[in-house]
């Protein structure tokens, strides 16, 4: 049986100023934050998919050792993930557009230590049609013609069971367009000039279905959609980090590595 657990998750008030987050100095973040409680279903048994709820986990073992080095990530693990992803998707193509982001707990000495290295707390979907369609079609094949596009991010912890600040996820049939704000998303790197782009944070709404998965480990990968050009497909699976209520208070705080893919169809 499915464990089912009760924990804040932060969804965004009503503003009168367009939001905007950062991805390292949050105290300069514009965003008005409306916690709400929210019962979060553990989605072991229930076996979720890309097609339906927008996301799932997949058994996948990486031959990289070190997620820690970026250019192994890039020369190892992206290929692998474009790998995955095309096997679950059923896509032509699938392009790794990021560099591997570690996050950690904020227990961790590494919190924040690194670029963009915080959990997000609060919900959030990565991006809006318009900066989908413009990311995708910066990374498109060249000479193919796309009939559909959409955009993946894959989670996979690098720390043992249990997390202590796991992923929540929303299903994406649960998921009304109304609920979604728009908002400026800043990186900010130390060093480099800012740049931005369109986000969507989230509206509180009772239809929302939230789900996680117990226990990950690092041989599991996470898959979510964050977008689809496709109108019959699930859309976007908003998401945030959560504290877990059933973890020690002694447990090794969670790190892990996201990577961010874009899907092709050709025309």
């Amino acid at each position: 049986m499915n464990r089912v657990l009760r924990a804040p998750v932060n969804y965004v008030a009503p503003m009168a100023l367009r939001p905007r987050y950062y991805a390292n100095d949050k105290s300069r973040d514009v965003v008005d934050l409306d916690p709400r409680e929210v019962e979060i279903t553990d989605a072991r048994a229930e076996q979720p998919n890309l097609g339906v709820e927008g996301f799932t986990l997949a058994t996948h073992r990486s031959a990289l050792a070190d997620f820690h080095d970026a250019e192994a990530v890039r020369a190892v693990y992206a290929p692998e993930i474009e790998a995955l992803v095309r096997g679950l998707c059923g896509a032509d193509e699938v392009r790794v557009t990021s560099p591997g982001v570690l996050r950690f707990g904020e227990k961790s000495s590494d919190s924040g230590r690194l670029n963009n290295s915080m959990p997000a707390r609060f919900v959030h979907v990565d991006v809006d049609d318009g900066t989908a369609a413009a990311f995708a079609d910066r990374a498109a094949p060249q000479g193919r013609a796309i009939r559909r596009f959409a955009h993946f991010n894959v989670w996979r912890v690098l720390t043992p069971p249990p997390q202590d600040v796991p992923l929540a996820l929303c299903d994406a049939s649960s998921v009304e367009p109304s609920d979604l704000v728009a908002a400026d998303a800043v990186i900010d790197e130390l060093g480099k000039p800012e740049w931005a782009f369109t986000g969507l944070l989230v509206r509180p709404n009772r239809r929302h279905r939230w789900r996680w998965f117990s226990d990950m480990n690092p041989g599991e990968a996470l898959v979510f959609k964050t977008n689809d050009s496709d109108p019959s497909a699930p859309h976007c699976v908003p998401h945030s980090a959560f504290d877990n209520p059933l973890c020690p208070t002694d447990t090794h705080p969670r790190s892990s590595i996201e990577l961010r893919a874009i899907a092709y169809w050709y025309g």
